[in-house]
């Protein structure tokens, strides 16, 4: 009951270790070190591809054994799931999180809202972001969460964007949505992936254009006369 209690005590990413290829503990030295040698990884990702990512250079950055490592971890690829599936976690929780920011807000103000939380999210685990998509090729179940995270969001998105387009043609108004979130994550990834300019995801400008983009394109179907 102790032990349940100081679990309970301790922040969410502490306790949250249930990930494939995990070795549980019930130590929190031992899950603060996991915590840090996925910490890490992560930051390393950031400027290197995973097959760059070195495991002795990780764990000496923390100052862990390589047999620490693989204490916790039962390979490199066991190691990338854990990272996947802590970003994963991180975007539902964010999503679950979204409200609508008063009674009657703009669309225009809504697609920001929205807007602005994915690219968050997507900021936070852009290495990790990155060598999944690297990946995506050889190994397409690597992808396989945030392509699930990204129709979550949208089935979430919609019932907060629909009232602000008015009444009628739900449909319609419907699939413009799904549209224009494949338009804003399709942007999104290629600048991951490719950075081509003249916005880069770390632009604050990136959030204003895309928010406005999406924005512009519900509102196009919003003036959309019914046909006759």
């Amino acid at each position: 009951m102790q032990a349940l209690m100081r679990l309970r005590s301790e922040p969410p990413e502490l306790r949250d270790f249930d990930l494939p290829g995990v070795a549980p503990s019930r130590q929190k030295r031992s899950r603060e070190t996991t915590l840090a040698l996925l910490r890490a990884g992560a930051a390393m990702l950031r400027t290197r591809s995973l097959a760059e990512l070195s495991i002795e250079r990780l764990c000496t950055k923390v100052g862990a054994t390589v047999g620490a490592f693989y204490s916790r971890f039962e390979s490199k690829e066991a190691y990338f799931n854990a990272l996947m599936a802590l970003a994963a976690r991180d975007g539902e929780q964010r999503l679950s999180k979204i409200r609508r920011p008063s009674a009657d807000p703009s669309l225009d103000k809504l697609c920001h809202v929205v807007v602005s939380g994915i690219i968050a999210w997507m900021r936070n685990h852009e290495g990790v972001l990155r060598a999944a998509l690297q990946h995506d090729d050889t190994r397409p179940d690597k992808w396989t969460p945030f392509k699930a995270l990204a129709q979550a969001t949208t089935e979430r998105a919609t019932p907060m964007l629909l009232p602000a387009m008015g009444k009628g043609r739900k449909a319609a108004k419907t699939r413009t949505i799904a549209f224009g979130f494949q338009v804003v994550l399709g942007t999104l990834v290629n600048a991951i992936l490719n950075d081509p300019g003249p916005l880069s995801l770390s632009s604050k400008e990136m959030e204003t254009r895309l928010a406005g983009c999406l924005s512009l394109l519900l509102q196009t179907e919003v003036d959309q006369r019914p046909p006759r």
